[in-house]
């Protein structure tokens, strides 16, 4: 179970860099709006597992 918490916490941490490191290059394009919206939903990943898989 140990290993299953761990292996899902680094499928939550890649897809928030991933996701982050897409809105900072958009926010260096000038694209303000966009790197916010991603920005958000990068900081979903990181909340919704705790409503859902986490319990």
């Amino acid at each position: 179970m140990n290993i299953l918490m761990s292996s899902i916490w680094l499928l939550i941490l890649i897809g928030f860099v991933y996701t982050a490191g897409f809105a900072y290059t958009l926010w260096k394009q000038k694209n303000r709006i966009g790197a916010f919206s991603i920005f958000l939903l990068a900081c979903a990943i990181i909340v919704t597992p705790f409503f859902s898989v986490l319990k």
